[in-house]
């Protein structure tokens, strides 16, 4: 494995996925019941945008702090509440003005959310991010952090005692055939627990590809969330997308707002579709002009 989020953190792609993490968290935290989560491909926790790593790439500066520099009060609930979640974490390592100086990962988000009753579960491959997620989380009883494959624990963790999860999947896309092992695992998943809210990010760079990866998941229940912002380079990643398996109710309605929103600050387009299971809608909803 040589992916490394570092270089990408706080970009385009993170801004979707990760205001749709906190939306989904908010809204099935909101029962008493208790909660799993897993996270497949967690990554090292935090971020350091200061480092020369993640300055390389410039992608945060494109993302982030776009999106921090154009928050206005009647922004949409759910990126303001992505934007607190953010500088919530920041502000740990000091206040300052402007944007963010570290960001946080799903790690972090997810452990910001969880209740005392809730029970945390994160996987990382890579032996390096592996080691800097367990130095991340060191002493905290609420996150067991694993040194393993994450597709792996979909059949090790479920279905939960809890009876309730959501499952984050989010590859590195580093194997040419991620595609098929990604719908291999989620189709697993929801074999082991149908009920569960899987939430799965991917890359638009093979259209056929996520159109046969959407179209082999046999759920009545999806909502497929893209996100396409203008090409700064040839061959580098602009458009992904996030399809989220039995959302909670009202989840559709804070993304409809949230990504346009989201879209527009960044110069591209979004939409956010409910196809049926195995077929897709033509009406996207697109973003305003920036």
């Amino acid at each position: 494995m040589n992916y490394r989020h570092v270089f990408h953190a706080g970009n385009f792609a993170d801004a979707l996925k990760h205001t749709a993490l906190c939306e989904l968290l908010r809204l099935l935290t909101a029962k008493d019941k208790k909660l799993f989560v897993l996270d497949t491909h967690a990554g090292t926790g935090g971020y350091d945008l200061a480092s020369d790593r993640a300055a390389r790439t410039g992608e945060a500066e494109a993302g982030i702090a776009r999106l921090v520099a154009a928050a206005k009060p009647d922004a949409p609930a759910a990126v303001t509440r992505y934007l607190a979640a953010v500088a919530a974490y920041d502000r740990k390592f000091g206040a300052h003005a402007g944007p963010p100086r570290r960001y946080p990962g799903s790690p972090r988000l997810i452990r910001a959310a969880l209740r005392p009753q809730d029970r945390f579960v994160a996987c990382e491959k890579h032996p390096a991010d592996a080691q800097a997620l367990k130095r991340e989380f060191a002493g905290d009883l609420k996150v067991e952090v694993r040194s393993a494959d994450g597709y792996h624990a979909l059949k090790a963790d479920l279905p939960p005692p809890e009876r309730r999860a959501l499952v984050l999947i989010d590859p590195p896309f580093e194997a040419t055939d991620e595609f098929e092992r990604l719908a291999r695992a989620l189709k697993h998943g929801l074999r082991r627990f149908a009920i569960g809210c899987y939430a799965v990010w991917y890359p638009i760079k093979d259209t056929a590809a996520v159109e046969a990866f959407v179209a082999s998941v046999a759920s009545p229940k999806m909502l497929r969330l893209e996100l396409q912002v203008p090409e700064t380079a040839a061959g580098k990643l602009a458009a992904c997308g996030l399809l989220v398996v039995n959302p909670p109710w009202q989840f559709e309605e804070a993304m409809s707002a949230a990504l346009p929103w989201i879209a527009g600050v960044l110069g591209g387009t979004a939409s956010v579709v409910a196809p049926p299971a195995g077929a897709h809608s033509t009406a996207p909803a697109r973003a305003p002009a920036a």
